[in-house]
């Protein structure tokens, strides 16, 4: 499986109804996320799904980049809410029919993901700023590859000329 994992873009500090799971892009965070999905479009164009978590600002950010994909809706999944375990993320993508996957989500949980399905220890997380994104090589079963640690601004300077 071709693994990608994007944490979601920079979001408001409180929502208006003070729910975190309200909480949404911000200005700068809706205009990063959509230049992070560019640059994600030119790396990886063959991306079959986009799997969210269902919070508002990680939906925001999956949506732009289901645009740039040109990927028909986004999917969302209550694994990749903050608090749930890597254990469980990795069950749901073990018996996904795709080959081609974007999670995007929050930190820790795909820092821990990436820690599980590579190192074996969700304990050895591999940390992700906001709209940053990790490319793993994994096989359900084995230890995958990490190919790529990408800070949004390299994701975003990929369309940008420079």
């Amino acid at each position: 499986m071709d693994l990608w994992l994007l944490r979601h873009a920079a979001a408001q500090q409180v929502a208006e109804s003070g729910r975190d799971d309200e909480r949404a892009l911000t200005a700068e965070g809706s205009a990063r996320a959509a230049a992070v999905a560019r640059g994600l479009a030119i790396l990886a164009p063959t991306i079959e799904v986009v799997l969210s978590s269902p919070y508002r600002r990680a939906r925001q950010t999956a949506e732009a980049v289901a645009r740039a994909l040109g990927v028909e809706g986004v999917i969302e999944s209550s694994a990749l809410e903050p608090g749930r375990a890597a254990s469980e993320v990795v069950r749901q993508l073990s018996t996904a029919p795709w080959s081609r996957v974007l999670l995007v989500g929050h930190e820790p949980l795909l820092g821990s993901v990436v820690g599980l399905v590579v190192f074996g220890d969700e304990r050895l997380g591999v940390p992700l700023r906001k709209a940053s994104a990790a490319r793993v090589s994994w096989t359900p079963g084995a230890n995958g590859a990490l190919e790529a640690l990408l800070p949004s601004d390299v994701l975003a300077r990929l369309t940008a000329g420079g």
